[in-house]
Order: structure tokens, then sequence, then C-alpha cells
């Protein structure tokens, strides 16, 4: 059968093929252990190893693989059951591709012929077989089986399942991959062993394919820290992407919800299926490709061919039809592209229908010329319904019908000037919006006196222009290897701005959001928080040293847009850094552009940069890391630990080297970002390590590897540059030693980065991307995780080992409540910048649950009103939540308090706050960046409180009442049940408690010594006394073992009213200190670790069962 082209990785696998023949373009091979030969031991093994798979999962003993000559690259297009089967296979390859592969003079073009012609054979066997690609009963037949074995929530989806290996250690165990919206599981059972394993996708620290000597392609997971091989895929890509989409969407919704978008497929957790994450997975790759608005899907796809008018010649790509966008893509993806606004497009035609083809019309007079489009009728309707198009004649009357109405408008303000005069003053608050470039005002071109680096940018501007008249402007241009080298050299001054509008995509952000700008620094000028102090304190740090920002025409630039990006975006609001790359902006485009600029960067270009965590930058600076292993071994041999990078890059990435470079050599560096993306900061930043590669090897420490790394910037210059000296930063490295040093281009440093580093794909970039996110977010978390426990095991008894295990419980019942649904109180207001210990906390039915699972005694068993005056005594600040430092100082008193502090915190435990518990989702929380200011006053008050505050005293706590002693002792009785003291225990609080009640009655009576002594026993006294003598009397062993919690039935309404009494702390402690019995119960240490394992592992079943 034929494959979907999938590229097969034989480096360090072990050799289980046997080539049967080949030629130049293909190999055909044999499976070793099958056919002639055997195969020897290799045979056995890889035999016994296909034996064992299911019959769903075993590799097929025949395939063919395609290579081209000059390519190490294999790509497996074909595998057979039988000889016979891939004999036919083959025989097709050499009649009808054989010839034709001849033609070609690039590899890359035979491989892209290749993959093409494949995929076209594999749809068109599709449609003759029209089997459905997932059958509806064995999906329920399965689910029934993960439900079974795994015993989770019903609420979990299950979006689909594999049948694989798992290793452990070097025995593979064959079973089924069950792949939840929540979890990673896997069940085994053979020969009478079962396997069972649950992973939660965020505890997962690594999700990545490799291979080894044993195993040609598998799939490892890094969870909890422990290593999870997974291998023997039919299918291993579609599994993997499948995975990745469901880690990532696990670290988005419950990690990094400060730039998580939901999307219209993944929005619901429960309704997350394998389509919805391959859909987003193709959107994704769509709009990063082509820099398109998040609004945008990929909703067809056509191959084609399309009419390269500058080279004469069809190239083979697809055509991506989205709501507002036609795009093309040359095979390669780095021959040519175009992006096709629908709002540029005029007309479509079909001019030749033997050959399939269309002619877009664009305006400006061009056409693009797809042919041999397979479903062309199709597609024609398609693009003519996005633009709002129908036939010939409809369109013109339509035409004419808009004419009219124009001179319609025109006729009625011609005879109502009022009204012109009224639209013109709605504009007048936005007047003050710079239209013009500040490099334009401040540095204006002479046209006639021309120096030679005038000259030059004439030169350069003459060869754009070249460019454009082949390739086309605007929107609709051809992007091409042509385009890439011409960016190299430099972008001219006149055209910078244009250009940078063009390759980020702003363009269109700006095209289809007319006015809006204009409306939201309207809405934005004048709002104070804490976004606009942090903008107004860094307003004269951007670029001190130019005369635009020098003077109030760029400052307030400058402050317009930062203030309007931090009113549009508040989960971002301000950072340090965005101030520099605006100033840059700024110098180069309209304030307009420079805004959309700016949203290019923050929401598409560099996702995650912006914000309190700076997650996406120390993921770049990850994949950096990454690319110096692979590229510069060299330096990794000399320097084992590369974190000295990591520090010393973070400023490149964050200002794009503006703030190390000569902001006449940085520009050069951002024409290249905004045309290839992250990609170029990468490969100049190996560039310059490769460049002072002698310098850092030779440094002695990480200072003086500053130091190299500083005086080469300082040496970066651009000999083209046009700017005068008086805009042009001076060099910081003006001593004689400084001056001694070589002089950089900076046109041949990206030159030489583009020629040593630019044959890596921004594909692979991407997959780097999200591969080192997953580690990057669980470094962070678990620094997050350090620096709390380190506050709290200051405050507790608990060993090291008691604290982690404690806070992996409360950080699982955290997400636990946050697993299956999108509106869960508690996530909605997770945010990472607050404190370590306020990141992570609990509502009050998630520490019912697990606080039931943890205490000793069973202390609120059955009694929801305990729970909930539990909470409210944890819940210090009364937000509704109870973070990790409350939740654990109660168990450590529980735990290893001493019979003092129990009997204290049962005592507190029966005096309810006043205040009544906020209803789920009405909690304090802290403001939104952007949005509201910190009442910094109100922290420096509550720190200077929680120094001051001194150990409670038992003086300091108030009496209680009858109710709330009648209510201690029950929860005393319910405390003993299934003690095997439980008669002696009862026995001793039965004397306590009549002993407080006589006391407290002498006790009024010698404050009324006038009053007649009726009795000498009180109502309230008897009416206790009543009910504990019933439980003495009616109690055995065995009854009493059954219904302790039954022990007093008495209520605070049952008792007589007649006077008001009380009892202090002190009393109750000193009489129970009477009762040797009690006290052995209270100081009777507890096994910790034993309630730890035992919620670990019962924590999901309770709430399942909730």
């Amino acid at each position: 059968m034929w494959l979907k082209p999938e590229e097969i990785l034989l480096k360090n696998a072990l050799k289980l093929w046997v080539t049967e023949k080949g030629n130049e373009y293909f190999v055909l091979q044999r499976r070793r252990g099958y056919g002639e030969g055997g195969g020897g031991l290799t045979g056995l093994l890889v035999g016994t190893l296909d034996t064992m798979l299911d019959s769903t999962s075993k590799v097929a003993p025949f395939r063919i693989l395609h290579q081209t000559p000059d390519s190490q690259i294999y790509w497996s297009i074909a595998c057979g059951g039988t000889k016979e089967e891939i004999n036919q296979h083959w025989e097709w390859l050499e009649k009808n591709l054989m010839r034709t592969l001849s033609v070609f003079d690039s590899s890359d073009d035979i491989t892209s012929f290749v993959q093409g012609k494949i995929r076209g054979l594999i749809a068109e066997e599709g449609k003759v077989s029209g089997v459905q690609e997932d059958d509806p009963e064995k999906f329920r037949e399965a689910l029934l089986r993960f439900e079974k074995w795994f015993d989770l929530p019903q609420k979990e989806k299950l979006v689909t399942y594999y049948s694989c290996s798992y290793w452990r250690g070097r025995v593979p165990c064959q079973g089924w991959l069950y792949l939840s919206t929540n979890f990673l599981s896997f069940y085994s059972y053979l020969l009478g062993s079962e396997v069972k394993l649950v992973v939660s996708w965020n505890e997962i620290w690594r999700l990545e394919k490799t291979s080894n000597v044993i195993l040609t392609e598998s799939i490892h997971v890094l969870a909890n820290g422990e290593d999870h091989y997974f291998s023997m895929f039919l299918h291993l890509s579609e599994t993997f992407l499948i995975m990745e989409q469901l880690a990532d969407y696990s670290i988005k919704r419950l990690f990094d919800k400060e730039t998580f978008q939901e999307e219209p497929s993944l929005s619901d957790p429960l309704q997350i299926t394998k389509r919805g994450l391959e859909t987003n997975a193709r959107n994704e790759q769509f709009r990063a490709f082509f820099r398109l608005p998040k609004e945008e899907n990929l909703l067809e796809v056509y191959e084609s061919f399309l009419w390269v008018p500058f080279s004469h010649y069809n190239t083979l790509g697809k055509i991506c039809l989205s709501e507002s966008y036609l795009c093309f893509a040359s095979q390669d993806g780095s021959q040519c592209h175009v992006i096709i606004p629908m709002r540029e497009v005029i007309g479509v035609e079909k001019p030749d229908r033997s050959s399939r083809a269309l002619t877009v019309c664009v305006r400006g007079k061009r056409a693009l010329r797809f042919s041999e489009v397979r479903d062309f009728d199709r597609l024609s309707n398609a693009i003519n319904r996005r633009c709002g198009m129908t036939a010939s004649p409809q369109h013109s009357a339509s035409t004419e019908g808009i004419r009219r109405e124009c001179q319609n408008l025109i006729n009625h303000f011609e005879d109502n000037p009022e009204e012109v005069a009224m639209m013109v003053g709605q504009k007048e608050s936005s007047k003050a919006v710079s239209n013009e470039a500040l490099m334009t005002v401040f540095h204006p071109q002479d046209a006639e006196n021309l120096d030679a680096k005038m000259l030059k940018e004439k030169m350069k501007e003459q060869s754009w222009n070249i460019h454009f008249s082949e390739y086309g402007r605007g929107t609709s241009m051809f992007c091409t290897k042509k385009t890439r080298d011409l960016i190299v050299r430099g972008v001219p001054e006149a055209l910078r701005g244009e250009l940078w509008m063009l390759f980020s995509g702003a363009v269109n952000d700006m095209a289809i959001n007319p006015g809006y700008y204009s409306e939201i620094v309207d809405q934005s000028l004048g709002t104070s928080t804490l976004a606009t102090d942090e903008i107004e304190r860094d307003l004269h740090r951007s670029l001190p040293e130019h005369p635009a920002f020098q003077s109030d025409t760029g400052i307030s630039a400058l402050r317009r847009v930062l203030t309007a990006y931090a009113y549009r975006n508040p989960k971002i609001g301000y950072c340090q850094a965005m101030n520099i790359l605006t100033s840059v902006l700024l110098l180069y485009a309209k304030e307009e552009e420079a805004f959309w600029l700016l949203v290019a960067i923050c929401e598409r270009m560099l996702p995650d940069y912006f914000n309190r965590r700076i997650i996406g930058a120390l993921v770049d600076q990850a994949v950096f890391e990454e690319l110096i292993r692979m590229h510069l071994t060299q330096l990794t041999e000399h320097m084992t630990d590369l974190t000295f990078f990591s520090s010393v890059s973070l400023s490149w990435f964050l200002t794009l080297f503006i703030s190390v470079l000569p902001i006449e050599s940085a520009v050069n560096v951002v024409d290249c970002f905004f045309y290839d993306g992250i990609k170029a900061i990468l490969q100049l930043g190996l560039a310059v390590l490769d460049y002072n590669m002698e310098g850092l090897i030779s440094s002695n420490d990480d200072a003086e590897a500053v130091t190299i790394l500083s005086k080469f910037f300082d040496n970066v210059t651009n000999k083209d540059s046009p700017l005068p000296q008086t805009v042009q930063q001076n060099s910081v490295g003006n001593n004689d030693k400084a001056s001694s040093l070589s002089k950089v281009d900076i046109s041949d440093l990206i030159k030489e980065a583009y020629e040593k580093y630019g044959d890596m794909k921004s594909e692979e970039v991407e997959r780097m991307r999200k591969r080192n996110k997953l580690y990057v977010i669980q470094t962070l978390e678990d620094t997050t995780k350090q620096n709390v426990l380190r506050v709290v095991s200051q405050e507790v008894k608990f060993n090291p080992s008691q604290l982690d295990n404690l806070y992996a419980l409360f950080k699982r019942q955290h997400f636990l409540s946050c697993y299956w649904t999108m509106n869960s109180p508690v996530l909605l207001h997770h945010d990472p910048s607050l404190a370590y210990l306020e990141q992570y906390q609990l509502g009050f039915h998630q520490f019912r649950l697990l606080f039931t699972l943890l205490e000793p005694w069973s202390l609120c068993s059955g009694n929801d009103a305990l729970f909930l005056w539990a909470f409210r005594l944890l819940d210090e600040n009364q937000d509704g939540l109870v973070n990790f430092k409350e939740f654990c100082c109660a168990l450590d008193i529980l735990y290893s308090g001493t019979f003092t502090t129990k009997l204290k915190f049962l005592f507190k435990l029966h005096q309810p706050p006043v205040s009544d518990l906020p209803e789920d989702g009405v909690i304090r929380k802290s403001p939104e960046r952007g949005k509201g200011k910190v009442d910094l006053q109100a922290y420096l008050k509550q720190w200077q409180d929680e120094i001051l505050k001194k150990e409670e005293s038992i003086k300091d706590l108030p009496r209680i009442n009858q109710a709330q002693f009648i209510q201690f002792s029950k929860t005393l009785y319910n405390l003993f049940h299934g003690d095997p003291e439980e008669e002696s225990l009862y026995r001793a609080v039965a004397r306590v408690t009549s002993l407080l009640l006589r006391m407290e009655e002498v006790g009024r009576r010698l404050q009324e010594p006038t009053s007649p002594q009726k009795s000498t026993t009180s109502p309230t006294q008897a009416a206790l006394e009543g009910a504990l003598l019933d439980r003495e009397a009616c109690s055995t062993p065995e009854r009493s073992s059954d219904t302790p919690s039954a022990t007093i039935t008495l209520e605070a309404g049952s008792i007589p009213q007649e006077v008001e009494w009380s009892f202090a702390f002190e009393q109750i402690l000193a009489s129970l200190l009477n009762e040797p019995v009690l006290v052995r119960f209270f100081e009777r240490p507890v096994d910790i670790q034993a309630r730890l394992d035992h919620a670990k592992g019962a924590q999901l079943k309770a709430k399942t069962n909730k």
C-alpha cells in the first residue's frame, strides 16, 4: 500500500532491513527475519518482536524508500505484506516516474514531486475504497475498556487510542495507549502481568521523538522524574502530533493563561476530539507560516501549479484558502510564496477548462494564473463567495450601484455642510496622532547633496524598485529567495517601514481594523494604571541619544503607542524592552503602523515574551542552547554549562539585538527578523558566538566572556548607513584598546549567519519551541515549588520529603477542580504574577476533599459545618481561598502539635468567624496589569503586621458559649470513633464535661448571692448530663463502636435559655489535663507517610465519587 511520505530516522538505528533492489531514486527493502536467509540472530530478534505485536501495529516486512542522489534523507512511500505486492508498487514507480524525475535539476524538486504524486495516489485509493477513518463501534469498545481499566472520572474525555509497546527497562510490554483530555494512560496485560500507567499532561517535562540502538523510532515522555518510552506505532507521527497538542493545550489552559486564546474546537475540555486537535495544529502552522491574524483558519487546500512570471515556469505547490486570504506556497515552502487578501481580489476567470486553470485578478492590474487545480470550479466559487462577487454582469451592476450610492452621499453632504463639520469634529480628539515616521521628520533626505553613502542608498532603492516591477508590490507580492537576498543586503531607509508592515503581516491587521488605533488612543489617554506609571518611568530611557526622543514629538508618540497597547492587552500591559522596540518602530513607521507592528511582535512573532515570566524568551533561549550543541561543538566541549549563554543572550532576544548594537546596525537585524522571524535572531546569535569562538574558549570566567562579547558588539558597524553622526550611536569602546580591534560590518555578519546556518527551517524551530516550552514551564513551576517549600518549612515540622508530597497533593487538588471545566473559580483566578504562596490555592470544595484524606482523626467527617468552620479558620485574609502555607500549618498542628496546640485548634474551630464565605468566583484577586493600580501602602501595612504579629496567647482566646461548647463536646466524641480506648475516652470526656458544668453553675451562683436556691443543678447541666448518662447506659463495646457520633443528640436550641453561660479555654485545658487517657490520645504519634500514601492513591477516586 502507498504511504503518506514520512521521513525515516536511520541514524544510530539497528539495521533491521536488508536492501533487495535499488536505483538512483528508490530503494526496496526487506525486514530481517522474513524471506530467504532468516537474518541470523538479528533476524530472530526482529521476528520475535514482530510476533509480540498486535495485528494493528505489526511492521510490514517490505517497504520502498525514496532518496535523492545528493541527500542522506530517506522517505517511506510504500509498504507491503508480500513480495508480490511490493513488486507491483516497484514496477509502477519504474514505469511511471523514473523518466519524469530525470528532467528535474534540483533534488528538492524531485522529492517534492514524488511526495505530491504519492499523496495523489493515496487520495485516489481513498475515494475508491470509501473506508471511514474512525470506526464508532471500535471506539465505543475502547472507551469501555478505558473506563474499566483506569477508573477515571466519567467526565474525562477519551480523544483517541493506539496500539504500541511500552518499554520497562529492556523489556517491551505490548498494550494500548489511551490519550484523553487530561491524562496519558497505558494498559498492558501479558502472561499474568498487568502494567498500568496514568500520567497527567500537566506533569510532563519532556515530550519528543527519539531513536536509539534498539528502537528505530519511539516517543519519549519525561514526567515526575521518570522516563517512559513508547514505540512500534503504526502511525507514529500522527500519535506524536496528538500528544503534542494535548500537552500544549494543558500547559496553556492550566499554567500559561496570560496568552491562552480559546480555539472554538478546544474551548470546552469535555468536547475535545482528535479531529479538532489536528485541525488546530494545521491552523497554527498555517497562520505562523503566512503571518496571518489569529482569527484566520485553514478551510481548504488545493494542489496546483502557479505560473511564476519572473522565472517563466510553473511551480508546484498548494493553495491554502482561509476566511479572508488566498495563499500559495511552493512545495518546499521556501522557493516562493504569496499572500492575497480577498479584499484585493477583483475577479476570477476560468480561461482553460482542459488544463483546469483559473486566473485570479488582483488590484494593481496584476493576475495570478493557477493550473492543474483538481477541483478548480469549487475553488473559483469559494473565492467568489468570499469576495462577495458573482458573475460579471451582476458584478458590474453591483459596482454601478455603489457608484450611485457614493454620488448620493456626496450630494447629501453638499446640501448639509453642518454634518461634515460634525464628522470632522469626531476625529479632532485623535488629531495629535503622528502621520509621519520620526526618521523623516528628524532626518529628511537631501535629494540635491548626495554623498557616496546616499548614492549607495539610492542604488538599493533602485534594486527594490526593479524587484517590485517583477515580483509585485504590496500585500500580493511574491516572496522568493531573491527577496531574502535583498533583505540580507539591507533595506533602504525609505522602504523600511513599508516592508516591515508587509513581512510581519501588520499591514493586514491595520487594513481590517480601520480607525481602531485612533479610538483606543482616545480611550486610553488620561487613564492611570500600574502600566502607565511604568511607561512614564521608561519613556526617557528609550533611545535617549536619538534626537527624535529628545523632543516632545517622539516622546508623545511613544507614550501613545505604549499606552494604547497596554489598554488593548491588559494581560501583558507593559513590559520592559517594549519601549526600546517601539521607539525603533516609530523611527521608520507611522504611529498607527508602529502600533500594529508592536501587536504583531507581541502577539504573533514573539509569543509569551512580554509578560512577568518572559516564558517565550526563556523557551527561545533553550532552543538557542540546543542549537549551540548542534552547531558549535567546539564551544560546548569547552563550556559544558551553557546557562551562561542563556543569561547573556536574554537581551538579544527581548530587544532583537537593539540594546547591544548601534541603532544603524540593529535595524538591519530587525529587517531580517520581520522576514524570517525568530530564526533570524537564532542564526545571528550562532554567528556571533562562532565569530568570537577563540576568545570565548580561552576566557577564564564568565566576566571575561561577557567583556569579549561587549567589545565585539561595540565594533559592529554599518558602513552603508546614510544616517548622520548625530543619529548614529557612539561606540562605547572608543578607547585605544577597543579601537585596535577590527571592525565588523553588520551586513557581512548577517550574510555569514545565513550562509552557515540558513539551512535551518522555520518548521524545525517551531518544533523545538514546542518541545522546550514544556521543560521551561515545568522548570519555572519547580522554582515556584522550591520557594514555597523554603518559606513553609520554617513554619512546620514536616521533613522535606513529606512537604514535597504535600505540595504535590495540594497542587493536584487545585488542578482537579480545573480539569473538566473552563469556568472553575480557582482556574480563572490563578495568576502567575501573584506571590509564590498565592499561585495555587483551594476553594472550599477542593479543601474539603483534600482535608478529608489527610486529617488524622476524621475530625470533620459527616459534618459540613465543621468543614466550613475549619476553612474559615485557615482563610486568614478571608478571600475565599486557602493557600499551601495555611493548609500545611493546620495539618502540622494536627500531626505534630502539642496537646495544648491541638486543643487550641479544636477550641478555635468552634468559634466561626463573623464574615460569610464568599460565593465561588467572588474572591479577591490582584489587579490586572494595565487595568488597576496596586495599593502599595496596603501591601506594606500587611507585611508590617505579619512581621510584628505575636504568638497568640491562650488568654487572648475568647470564651465559647453554650451552643459552641455542646458542639465542641460532640466533636471530641467523634474523634474517638474506632479507637481501641474509645470507652475510656468517652468516660473521661463525660467526667470533664460534668465537672465543667458544675464549676460554671457554682461560679454563677457565687456571682448572684441573693438569688433563691431552687435547685442544685441547672437545666443546662441536667440536660447535658442526662444525654451523657443515656449514652453510658446503652453503650456496649459493639454499639459504641458502631454509633459514636450519636452520643449527644442535644442541640443548642433544646437547652432552656434561662441564663447565658460560657467557658474559657484555660478551664477546658485544665480539666482535660487531669485525664491521662485524653492526653495520651492527643499526643499519640501519627504515621504521616502512611496518610500521604493513602491520599495519593485515593485523591483521584475521591474526586470521581464526588
